[in-house]
């Protein structure tokens, strides 16, 4: 059903369901990065700190903006888009494989072997990467939790 088709009142359930999923999408990046993340990838964030990234996911057409810092502690994302953002990233797959890639992503160890993995999804235009690919690359390697103890444990 085309969006013309749609009543206002449909529209608005429509785009309730897409901020819905945005906003548990950037909630989910918070909590792993807060519950799992670890110190060392934020520490080299360095002269980045404070520099906007912004993710598109045209899919479910909806932004997460990420802020750099060197403080895991202090990590946010928004479901908005970017108000200066250094790079942007869009993740250019169907809806029902935006979790796997995501998660995929996350799961990876942070270090440089794990960065080169991800190149599959640069080269095959499934994520494209505009403006700073060194701020895209710092903010992928703190969203990377592979390391924590308890990817060690094969839970």
């Amino acid at each position: 059903m085309a969006d013309s088709n749609l009543s206002e009142r449909d529209l608005r359930a429509v785009n309730l369901v897409r901020e819905t999923k945005i906003l548990n999408i950037a909630r989910l990046a918070q909590m792993l990065v807060d519950l799992f993340g670890l110190d060392e990838p934020f520490k080299k964030i360095g002269k980045r700190e404070g520099q906007e990234i912004e993710m598109y996911l045209p899919a479910i057409k909806g932004y997460i903006t990420f802020i750099l810092v060197s403080d895991r502690q202090k990590f946010d994302c928004r479901a908005t888009r970017a108000r200066d953002p250094v790079s942007k990233i869009i993740i250019n797959v169907k809806e029902e494989d935006i979790l796997r890639v995501l998660s995929e992503i996350i799961r990876s160890k942070s270090n440089f072997l794990s960065i080169l993995k991800l190149l599959k999804y640069i080269l095959s235009r499934k994520a494209i990467i505009k403006g700073s690919y060194m701020a895209a690359l710092k903010l992928v390697g703190c969203l990377m939790i592979g390391k924590n103890d308890v990817y060690k444990q094969g839970l």
